[in-house]
């Protein structure tokens, strides 16, 4: 039986006094919740909480986070903890729900709430969900994914000329460097056994790229999910010892999957291959070893993703960026190597989670948009390569800066046997501007990562 989790968003509007200030200020919350069990009446669900805090005139912090215990029944409360930045400093927001049977409406609606600072209270207020606005987006909002374990088991059926990949990609809060580790099961086109092989890679801050390659090796089958020697990416937890690298790692998924492709293409393979991020956001804790370094991660992030498929495009770029507050995007941009497609503009395939939605709604969309192909562009090039579209009310405009000095560069084998080369940086630069459209295009957002996105060209 598949194992799925719970995710929703939620909106709530109050006010806060703080401890020596005359007047009431108003607060606005915009949350996601996103637990790993499906969420029961009767039972206690724990989740995970991001999202936007606002206090008028004194806090605007998009990047909060924290915890939420769902107990309406057992309990009789839903708790919340919630961390975020006020002037510099950090305060958290402690307060819970009392659910009462006789007003359940008031009851399940209304949160009274503390304010702390080092454990110290600072503040109160309350907060109550907008019934008459806030219910629709509430409800439409819920979802219950499938978690990221189930998306970790391998996918080859024993078909020739196959390519399975497993990778991960994190930047080191603490340190700025970044790591990729990139694990991959190969099936020749010719029929021969079927090989693992792949590389881990450390990109540290102002020093050069470290890396160090294993296999290639028999393909041994795991329920889980990628096995070699010494070498293992599974559900929670990946590690390894190559060369002058060890690598311990646990994972802790920070959301639900993101289907880069369409949803349909990752269970039915009809395209020559598909990409998916199990969680679109994790965070990873332990070490990263090579020579005489080593990274202490906590809580860094970053995400794995899936690909399957017949082996590389002709051409290809992706990128990976974490714009912070819970907000991401994906890019995968590549020209086929089928027949007839292989003489199209790249394919574009984007996806932008903000606020907990994606967009755009249909991965379908930035590939072919509704008047036919060309509405999202990709220039793919080193070391600046570009991507524009729009759907929608909506345009973005993407430029991802791969330095030659953060940029490392690697040759394999894809399953026809032909030679592929990937120019990957962990350090990248990227450019982000979103737009909206209201009688003229208005500016929505804009984000810009200096050295934290993770971005790679490649060519066969």
């Amino acid at each position: 039986m598949s194992s799925r989790g719970t995710a929703f968003t939620e909106t709530m509007l109050g006010t806060v006094r703080l401890d020596g200030d005359d007047r009431d200020r108003a607060v606005r919350l915009d949350l996601r919740a996103q637990a790993d069990t499906v969420m029961l009446p009767h039972r206690a669900t724990e989740a995970r909480l991001t999202g936007r805090v606002r206090i008028t005139g004194l806090a605007d912090d998009p990047a909060a986070e924290g915890e939420l215990l769902i107990s309406p029944l057992a309990h009789r409360r839903i708790r919340y903890r919630l961390s975020f930045s006020l002037s510099g400093r950090r305060i958290t927001v402690e307060g819970w729900k009392s659910v009462s049977p006789w007003r359940p409406l008031s009851s399940m609606t209304v949160l009274p709430y503390t304010l702390y600072e080092a454990g110290k209270p600072i503040g109160a207020g309350t907060l109550r969900f907008p019934v008459t606005t806030g219910l629709l987006p509430f409800l439409t909002s819920l979802r219950f994914p499938p978690q990221a374990e189930q998306h970790m088991a391998p996918r080859w059926d024993g078909t020739p000329g196959r390519t399975e990949v497993w990778y991960t990609t994190l930047t080191d809060p603490a340190t700025g460097s970044g790591v990729w580790l990139h694990h991959e099961l190969v099936a020749p086109a010719d029929g021969a056994e079927p090989y693992a092989h792949g590389w881990v890679a450390v990109f540290p801050r102002g020093g050069p790229v470290q890396h160090a390659r294993f296999g290639p090796e028999k393909w041994q089958r795991s329920a889980q999910g990628f096995t070699a020697d010494g070498v293992a990416a599974e559900p929670g937890q990946l590690t390894g010892s190559v060369g002058d690298f060890r690598w311990s790692l646990t994972e802790e998924p920070q959301d639900g999957p993101l289907y880069t492709f369409p949803r349909w293409s990752w269970r039915r393979p009809l395209l020559p291959a598909a990409q998916i991020l199990p969680a679109a956001r994790a965070t990873y804790t332990g070490t990263v070893a090579y020579g005489e370094r080593e990274l202490r991660l906590d809580r860094a992030p970053g995400a794995s993703a899936r690909i399957y498929g017949h082996g590389n495009a002709r051409r290809w770029a992706w990128l990976h960026a974490d714009l912070g507050g819970g907000d991401l995007l994906e890019i995968v941009a590549a020209v086929s190597m089928r027949a007839g497609l292989d003489k199209l503009p790249p394919l574009v395939f984007l996806r932008l989670r903000k606020s907990g939605r994606t967009w755009p709604r249909r991965a379908e969309r930035s590939a072919i948009g509704w008047a036919g192909l060309g509405r999202f562009r990709a220039d793919i090039g080193l070391p600046v390569w570009r991507v524009t579209g729009r759907a929608g009310l909506r345009r973005i405009r993407v430029e991802v800066t791969q330095p030659q000095e953060r940029t490392l560069s690697l040759a394999y084998a894809d399953p026809d046997g032909a030679p592929a080369t990937c120019h990957n940086s962990e350090t990248a630069d990227t450019v982000v501007r979103l737009e909206r459209w209201w009688g003229h295009w208005r500016p929505e957002a804009e984000w810009r990562l200096a050295g934290t996105a993770h971005a790679e060209v490649g060519v066969r």
